[in-house]
């Protein structure tokens, strides 16, 4: 998706000529701006509105969310903005755009380190940042993060570029568990073990492991699910029939985990109807509903991942809180800069 945003539902809106007031609120609406993709987050939505009356009014972007609602100020619409990684949660807060969560589901629901302190945005999904190695070059059941600077790995690995969010939520948690310096050490050897100048999509890395270029490739797990869904091209089932997922230190400090999630606007002209939502999206049912679709890991401990999920291993989450991770993205971004990582292996 591009820039430009995609208006799916039409959003009461009081940002007009001459508009001097705050937008109204509707007792039996909610206004939603998600960077998720519509295919996803609709059926949720939808099922919400059923259950409660509530109108969902739906604004999809690809990105910018957070500066239109920053423009828009007092007079937003936005009740409700849906988001992934954790810098845009927490960059959210810190922008002032945030109010908090008043609904108990999201401290009675979501463990500690899933959810801000003051209630100022909450995960709904968890993604995990994985190797995806080729069935027919890697024996390796175990491994590490690492285990990839190893010299055994020369030439064998494949990312997308390291300034990406997914890699800097990576190398960032890497900077909280062992600092600073250890993690330029590491990150350095991962660069010179690159196949290739880092580019493309997560399943661009996959698709490398079967025209045999890497070995190894650094993705998020439910893009294994997505290539495998029964909507999926046919040569993107290919792509992830080649390989095979391997949890990073799942017997040490735990997999890297980062979210997709919400806040609620601090304009929000229906902060109830808003907190309603937030509540739905950390039911059981939700919650199972988005892992099945998505092959997410549900931010709600209860909560079964979807079979597919289930089969590619049990994830032992890092314990480092999302705060914490956030706390690092900048240095992470500093160090990506740095090592020129994105230029590729230096010898």
């Amino acid at each position: 998706m591009n820039k430009t945003m995609r208006l799916t539902t039409v959003l009461l809106c009081a940002v007009v000529a001459g508009a001097a007031a705050p937008a109204l609120a509707q007792s039996t609406e909610v206004n939603v701006y998600s960077y998720r993709e519509p295919g996803l987050i609709q059926p949720l939505l939808d099922k919400f509105s059923a259950e409660t009356g509530i109108k969902a009014n739906v604004l999809f972007a690809g990105d910018g969310l957070l500066e239109r609602v920053a423009a828009e100020g007092e007079l937003s619409p936005a009740d409700v903005v849906l988001t992934v990684d954790i810098g845009n949660l927490v960059g959210a807060k810190e922008q002032g755009l945030t109010q908090p969560i008043s609904t108990p589901a999201i401290t009675e629901r979501l463990p500690e380190a899933y959810r801000d302190a003051e209630g100022h945005w909450a995960a709904l999904s968890l993604r995990a940042r994985v190797f995806y190695v080729a069935k027919d070059r890697v024996t390796e059941t175990a491994l590490t993060y690492e285990d990839i600077a190893k010299p055994e790995w020369k030439g064998r690995l494949c990312t997308r570029p390291g300034d990406h969010a997914y890699n800097i939520g990576l190398i960032a948690n890497r900077i909280a568990v062992w600092g600073l310096d250890k993690t330029r050490e590491w990150l350095t050897a991962v660069r010179d073990n690159l196949a290739f100048a880092p580019n493309g999509s997560d399943r661009a890395q996959v698709k490398a492991i079967l025209d045999g270029t890497c070995d190894l490739a650094i993705a998020n797990t439910y893009y294994m699910g997505l290539m495998l869904n029964n909507d999926a091209e046919p040569e993107q089932k290919q792509w992830a029939a080649s390989a095979r997922i391997v949890y990073p230190n799942a017997e040490t400090d735990g997999t890297q985990v980062n979210a997709a999630g919400a806040f609620i606007a601090k304009h929000a002209p229906n902060p109830e109807n808003a907190n309603k939502l937030i509540e739905f999206l950390l039911s059981d049912e939700a919650q199972q509903l988005y892992a099945n679709a998505n092959y997410e890991y549900p931010a709600v401990a209860s909560v079964q991942p979807a079979e597919l999920t289930l089969s590619w291993g049990m994830l032992k989450a890092s314990p480092v809180p999302f705060t914490d991770v956030a706390a690092h993205r900048g240095e992470a971004a500093a160090l990506v800069d740095e090592l020129k990582f994105n230029e590729g292996p230096r010898n």
